[in-house]
Order: C-alpha cells, then sequence, then structure tokens
C-alpha cells in the first residue's frame, strides 16, 4: 500500500481539520466567536461555502468561512502575476564583441543574433576593443558601432551613446516597447 503525501502548500479545509475548538471569521470577515469543530463546520455548511484552516498554530487555531476553490484560484493568479513580475526584472545584459574590421558576414551574423535577444526583451551591450595601433583610429569604430545601431533602430533605442572606456568603446541597446 503506497501513502501519498498530501501538498503542504494546500489549506487543511472541512473534516481535515483535528482541532476540537475553533475561532470561527464568517465569509464577510465578522468574528463568529469561538466554536466546536462540528458546529463551524455546520455552519459553513449553512452558508454554502467551506471551513478553512487559516493560522493552524494560534491558539486555538483559526479557520474562516470562505469558498476555497477561488480563494486558490485567486492565490494562484497573485502567484502568476508575481512571477510575470519577476522575469520582467530579470531581463539579462547580453554583451556582444565586435572588432573595428569586422567582416561583413560576421557583421550580419553577429546583427541577427542581437536582433533575437531584442525582440525576446533584453538590453544589449555592444563593445569593441582595439589593440595596438588601432587606437589610432577610433574613429574606425565609432563607424561600426553607429552602423550597428542604425541596422537595428527599427527594433532597437541606444540607451547609451557610443562611449570610450579606456582600450574599448561600448554603447548600449534597449528594446523598443
Amino acid at each position: 500500500m503506497f501513502l501519498i503525501a498530501n501538498n503542504t502548500k494546500d489549506a487543511i479545509i472541512n473534516r481535515n481539520i483535528k482541532a476540537s475548538q475553533v475561532l470561527v471569521i464568517g465569509p464577510n470577515g465578522e468574528q463568529l466567536g469561538v466554536k466546536g469543530i462540528n458546529d463551524a463546520l455546520t455552519l459553513a455548511e449553512y452558508a454554502g461555502f467551506d471551513l478553512v484552516l487559516i493560522s493552524p498554530n494560534a491558539n486555538p487555531p483559526v479557520c474562516k468561512i470562505m469558498d476555497y476553490n477561488k480563494y486558490k484560484y485567486e492565490k494562484n493568479k497573485k502567484q502568476k502575476e508575481a512571477l510575470k513580475k519577476q522575469k520582467e526584472n530579470n531581463l539579462e545584459m547580453k554583451e556582444y564583441r565586435l572588432s573595428p574590421v569586422i567582416d561583413i558576414h560576421d557583421f550580419n551574423t553577429k546583427l541577427k543574433n542581437v536582433s533575437k535577444y531584442l525582440e525576446k526583451g533584453h538590453k544589449i551591450k555592444v563593445t569593441i576593443r582595439f589593440k595596438g595601433r588601432q587606437m589610432a583610429h577610433t574613429d574606425l569604430g565609432r563607424e561600426v558601432l553607429d552602423k550597428f545601431f542604425n541596422e537595428l533602430s527599427d527594433i532597437a533605442v541606444l540607451d547609451q551613446a557610443p562611449k570610450m572606456d579606456g582600450r574599448s568603446m561600448f554603447m548600449l541597446l534597449a528594446p523598443k516597447k
């Protein structure tokens, strides 16, 4: 014989409540006082609702008369909304490195990858690293970044203009709303 454990996240309702005396709260939030479990169940059945154990550790335990299915639905709805907001806040910053002398095919490949991430809602940091004598021609790097942004201007906005930082130049792109 196998026993399946109850989901600990679910509230204890109706006949599963083991306490003998409970503090009962009515469907409109009014306190009905301390009652025996059978009296509380009768009140809940009479009202057409369930008796839900809200606070099992209180003395006496607190039960509320409510529609349990509606309560579960509202709770799930709130959790999904919170998860949705959490996903919005957890968008990543993706970084792509280019070269001031990048080939057209490589440029287009990076462009395609960046556009996919922008459509997902991620922010993009595009970086160009200058090596050796390339530092004397940072204007070539700026041209590459400007061209990159112009290709993406229909789906992206410039969050931060191209800016030098040591041996590298970077710009930040954000998706259009």
